[in-house]
């Protein structure tokens, strides 16, 4: 029998998770799930598990600092993320399987059975996951950015941006608490400067860090939920530009 933890900071996932797992794989046994990296590691010393399902973020950090936390390790990892660009970048780099809100059964089932077949092997995949932390950190490097004001220069780091705003020839950022940055140029201005970093243009009047993306609702014209809980509109020619780029991420 297969031990198997989930640790994830949303409890409709840690549901959805646990049925799925109960469903399709009868030999693999939850014998815990966390919610932080606190409760995580506690679990893992105590349950002694062979797979572990693990949430990126963390209420109080990353899966990744929690894997780092750790002396050694011999379980399997199967990551759970969102609309995490520089995150699903080092996955893939490193060629380690996750699992992407919101949850395909068909993904799934084919993360989990790669896995299992990874425990009966006993695979050693420890480097990997040491190749992904390693290429997330360098993604995750901050990049700086200058903002002129009437009365100050502004040098922020690009991750801390949550989406800009065009007000004609203006641009104003937004950060973490509401707080904002207006300068005197036109939100064209920075959309070629920013692509590279993870940003797209969902609307003409917007531009949005894919990494601050919480969900995408297609219902209606269709609109963009940030982390902060902000709502963006989409446009409908680009409402299929981004299905698809988050599909390809």
């Amino acid at each position: 029998m297969i031990r198997a933890l989930i640790i994830d900071d949303e409890a409709a996932m840690l549901q959805v998770n646990s049925q799925l797992l109960s469903e399709y794989f009868p030999d693999v046994k939850l014998v815990g799930t966390a919610n932080s990296i606190k409760t995580g590691i506690e679990l893992i010393n105590k349950q002694d598990p062979d797979l572990v399902l693990l949430d990126i973020e963390l209420s109080d950090g990353t899966g990744f600092q929690l894997l780092q936390k750790l002396p050694a390790y011999n379980f399997k990892v199967v990551f759970i993320t969102g609309f995490d660009a520089f995150a699903i970048k080092a996955i893939k780099f490193s060629a380690i399987d996750y699992i992407l809100k919101p949850v395909n059964e068909t993904e799934f089932q084919q993360a989990i059975q790669r896995a299992i077949q990874l425990i009966k092997r006993k695979e050693n995949t420890q480097p990997q996951v040491n190749v992904l932390i390693d290429s997330f950190k360098k993604e995750m490097q901050s990049k700086k950015l200058v903002l002129r004001t009437s009365n100050a220069m502004h040098v922020i780091d690009i991750c801390d941006i949550h989406f800009c705003k065009s007000d004609n020839s203006y641009t104003t950022f937004y950060f973490e608490g509401n707080e904002k940055i207006l300068v005197s140029k036109s939100l064209k201005d920075y959309e070629a400067l920013l692509s590279e970093y993870g940003f797209f243009r969902p609307h003409q009047s917007y531009l949005v860090n894919l990494n601050h993306i919480k969900k995408v609702d297609k219902t209606d014209h269709g609109f963009i939920i940030m982390k902060n809980k902000k709502e963006i509109p989409v446009s409908t020619r680009q409402m299929k530009n981004l299905v698809d780029l988050l599909d390809s991420l």
